[in-house]
């Protein structure tokens, strides 16, 4: 079976080692080393657009990751999200194959897949990258709406209309990835520096980490609410190494 979830890798990016085995869930395609910079008036609609509607503050095991949504740009994708995460929709447990109902998707899942100046990934509760709600839906790409800056986050899919439960948040600008990805969420400078300490823990062949990086809650924060204080164990993410 073709990899699921699987964000296709660049042929420029054979530095990075992906396993060819049959599984649903791979990173996002590596950087190119190289992309020509749009042209100005792309640049200057690209600019107009900010994010918009509430905010995830994603709770781990190495720090907090906050990012606002672009609810306008992206808005099945978005409500996908929430609904998982606040246990709204029903979804399938990869697992026992049993409905759940009114149960959070992503709390206490792991980063699966992690590569340093690239991305990390979730949003498997299998934690294999095999993982899914037990369905998918279409894409939802902006033309407008690029890898154009780090702390991107973005569905991981196995190509058009694949887009599941499996998630990523980039480090870095990466133009490769533009128009593949729903991108749905732009995080701030300081949880860019979280991501980069997680992408950087010591890791397998496969790019899962050796030691579990947890997704201990995912909180939405809507329009007024306040964002919740950090947790009573939150340790600040170590610097990420060079």
């Amino acid at each position: 079976m073709k990899l699921s979830y699987a964000l296709l890798f660049s042929a420029l990016a054979a530095s990075f080692a992906v396993a060819a085995v049959a599984q649903q869930s791979a990173p996002p395609a590596a950087p190119a080393s190289s992309q020509d910079l749009p042209d100005a008036p792309q640049a200057t609609v690209a600019a107009a657009i900010h994010p918009n509607g509430p905010t995830v503050v994603m709770d781990t095991s190495m720090g907090r990751i906050t990012c606002q949504f672009y609810q306008k740009e992206a808005p099945k994708t978005v409500a996908n999200f929430i609904g998982l995460a606040e246990g709204t929709i029903d979804w399938t447990d990869p697992a026992t194959k049993t409905k759940q109902h009114h149960k959070p998707y992503y709390d206490n899942t792991t980063f699966h897949r992690v590569i340093p100046e690239f991305m990390i990934q979730g949003g498997d509760p299998t934690g294999t990258g095999m993982g899914d709600p037990g369905y998918s839906f279409e894409d939802e790409l902006n033309p407008n709406l690029n890898f154009d800056a780090p702390g991107k986050l973005a569905m991981a899919n196995s190509g058009p209309n694949t887009n599941g439960s499996q998630f990523f948040v980039t480090e870095q600008a990466v133009d490769s990835l533009n128009q593949h990805y729903n991108l749905f969420g732009q995080c701030d400078d300081s949880s860019v520096q979280v991501v980069k300490a997680i992408a950087r823990v010591e890791r397998n062949a496969d790019d899962k980490p050796l030691t579990p990086v947890v997704l201990k809650k995912v909180t939405i924060v809507r329009e007024g609410e306040p964002i919740p204080p950090l947790p009573a164990d939150a340790t600040p993410a170590a610097p990420p190494k060079q």
